[in-house]
């Protein structure tokens, strides 16, 4: 019997929430679907944060001008369009995702490549393109707090949690999507992730197999 280097490993696992922000839920551009999945996503944020495992709020923004933009959008952005900016309503995580009294984000040091704290075992990282591994100190801190096992979900799948699934499975973390707490989900999306050993999980899955403490 082959070894099982698939199957979540929950006790060490960590929560990457994707891009839930202000702006692609109901602001600005808003990614269909998001806003209907707010409730699944904080019910998953909820249980992790129960269960005391790491939980990292992945968030980009984009200052108005700037060129350091993926290529989709970077032509807007630097014609001035305003989305996820810096210090903006848009670019705020819901508060139904971070734990009370929470800081505001400190996107001056987020944007310098630092991870900031919102509670226990609960932070904030920018990321500058689609994975949350790119330019980041994710892989870092998963490593340094005995992380094998990575649970996605937020927005949208095809772009950024498809990205951060691949570069983790890449780098050998056990990965595993929660698919109604992400949103742009389609079987043809879930069928290419599956090919790579990604398992699906559903909130209500996801919460009966994470250990309590």
């Amino acid at each position: 019997m082959p070894d099982d280097y698939l199957s979540p490993d929950w006790p060490n696992s960590a929560l990457v929430m994707i891009d839930v922000q202000n702006d692609f839920v109901d602001g600005a551009t808003p990614i269909p679907g998001t806003a209907e999945s707010l409730p699944a996503m904080a019910g998953l944020v909820g249980r992790f944060r129960a269960a005391r495992r790491p939980i990292f709020h992945v968030a980009r923004s984009y200052t108005p001008g700037e060129h350091d933009v993926d290529l989709i959008r970077r032509a807007s952005i630097e014609a001035g369009a305003e989305v996820v900016a810096p210090g903006t309503e848009g670019a705020r995580i819901p508060g139904a995702l971070l734990p009370r009294d929470s800081p505001e984000l400190d996107w001056p040091a987020l944007r310098a490549g630092r991870l900031q704290r919102l509670g226990l075992e609960e932070y904030a990282l920018y990321k500058p393109r689609w994975s949350a591994f790119h330019r980041t100190p994710l892989d870092g801190e998963l490593r340094r707090r005995g992380v094998t096992t990575i649970v996605v979900a937020g927005c949208n799948l095809p772009n950024c949690p498809r990205a951060t699934l691949f570069d983790a499975s890449e780098r050998d973390f056990r990965t595993v999507l929660v698919a109604d707490a992400t949103s742009q989900v389609t079987p043809g999306r879930l069928a290419d992730l599956a090919l790579i050993g990604v398992q699906m999980f559903d909130v209500a899955d996801a919460r009966a197999a994470l250990p309590t403490r």
